[in-house]
């Protein structure tokens, strides 16, 4: 999947934090939280080719379903397109 911003993900005082840098810092005012799957999905992204190629890499990572795991990354990839980043 194309990421369209830059960013680098940083772990500060215990917080796994996506950092605009560059132009994104000007038009982007303040950092992204993410969880674990969210580092995770972030990490995946500029190697995988769709949703479903992510889902079924936390499949093989996590103890949950794909009825749990699709919601999820879906509600998450949806925030990065609507703040335009991928």
């Amino acid at each position: 999947m194309n990421i369209k911003r830059e960013f680098v993900l940083r772990e500060i005082a215990g917080d796994l934090l996506l950092v605009p840098t560059g132009k994104t810092a000007l038009d982007l005012n303040g950092m992204l939280t993410l969880n674990n799957v969210g580092a995770d999905i972030w990490n995946m992204l500029p190697e995988v080719k769709d949703e479903e190629e992510i889902v079924q890499r936390l499949l093989q990572e996590y103890d949950a379903t794909a009825e749990e795991v699709r919601p999820d990354v879906s509600a998450f990839l949806n925030k990065l397109r609507e703040l335009n980043i991928i």
